[in-house]
């Protein structure tokens, strides 16, 4: 049976699909690809279900050999890809013979970078899905060098493109004010200055730095309530902490906004010493 090894996984490598929704009442977050757009083109190219599972790089440093002819692609993060040491490219499709080594570089912009083989990463599901969860620690443990992965059966149709263009960064991140808004003595501070993202950062938040932090009109306690990913949550220090999908479901600081959907994709992306400014959405 055909098969992935993982030659190195880099920093960090996890299985990810499109997550494990509808199961928040009982504490368990969706979880899934941190750039959900990446983690769907990548399928796309190989000719997969959208819902097969990708191996999610973190700045890098992934290298895998192929057991049996394999078709694969890689997305996400601009980085430098090689094949045996030779130069190939990514958002296209890559065939690899057996014995084959694939390695992904550190990338020049992004954080995270996607692998799609054709038929999917085979590892068992766990509520519906295949991927890792870094907070509640379900589905498969994060991916160690000589692990072999299985290849699945989700594959499809072949596509009609072999390539497809790389996704443009938006230069703003767009937010809709609430539902806490009234919580802060101006949540517009929010728009007006650059954000820094913090070097404590993962797949459950991203920690921003700014020169001016939210201030609270008051000094109340807010009931614990729920949670979803782009959500911007405001600690009593006034840097807000950006949900990603590892995000738990409820919290108990006030949310000043939330990230427009269309828009969290570009959230995943966000890497350590990077500026980002939002904007208000307009309705």
């Amino acid at each position: 049976m055909n098969s992935l090894e993982i030659v190195s996984p880099g920093p960090l490598c996890t299985v990810q699909d499109r997550g494990r929704p509808g199961y928040s009442a009982i504490g368990v977050g969706r979880s899934g690809a941190a750039d959900a757009s990446a983690h769907d083109a990548a399928n796309r190219l190989v000719g997969n279900a959208v819902e097969a599972a990708t191996l999610e790089a973190t700045m890098g440093g992934l290298r895998i050999r192929a057991h049996g002819r394999t078709v694969v692609a890689v997305t996400g993060a601009e980085c430098s890809i090689t094949v045996n040491g030779v130069a190939d490219g990514t958002y296209c499709t890559i065939v690899l013979s057996d014995g084959d080594e694939l390695t992904v570089g550190t990338p020049a912009s992004g954080l995270r970078t996607y692998l799609a083989v054709r038929g999917g990463v085979g590892v068992e599901p766990v509520l519906g899905s295949r991927s890792t969860d870094t907070l509640s620690g379900l589905g498969p443990a994060p991916v160690e060098a000589g692990s072999s992965l299985p290849i699945g059966d989700d594959a499809s149709d072949w596509p009609l493109v072999h390539q497809i263009p790389p996704p443009t960064v938006a230069d703003r991140i767009q937010v809709m004010l609430g539902p806490r808004e009234d919580w802060f003595l101006d949540p517009t501070v929010l728009f007006t200055q650059e954000w820094t993202v913090n070097p404590d950062s993962n797949r459950v938040g991203v920690r921003l730095d700014g020169q001016q932090g939210l201030e609270r009109s008051g000094s109340g306690e807010l009931p614990s309530e729920g949670m979803v990913s782009g959500a911007l949550q405001v600690p009593p220090d006034g840097k807000p902490v950006l949900f990603l999908v590892d995000h738990p479901v409820t919290g108990g600081y006030p949310v000043v906004g939330v990230v427009r959907s269309d828009d969290l994709a570009r959230l995943g992306q966000l890497r350590p010493g990077e500026k980002v400014r939002f904007a208000p959405v307009r309705v």
